[in-house]
């Protein structure tokens, strides 16, 4: 799985636990707010050709 994920994952966790066990601040929002943008940001990233080279014959690699 891609670190930036993980890493998305990971701020909607602390966004959850923050928005249930704290008074919700507004930087735990700021958690919601950038943690969705890195999800759906690397998702579409994932998904993306790569670009090929001057000949175009340049195969993509097999996922891990």
């Amino acid at each position: 799985m891609d670190l930036g994920i993980l890493a998305a994952i990971a701020m909607l966790v602390l966004w959850t636990l923050g928005t249930f066990f704290f008074d919700a601040p507004g930087w735990i929002h700021l958690l919601l707010t950038l943690g969705l943008f890195l999800l759906f940001w690397r998702i579409a990233v994932r998904g993306d050709p790569l670009p090929s080279d001057k000949r175009g014959d340049r195969a993509r690699p097999p996922l891990e």
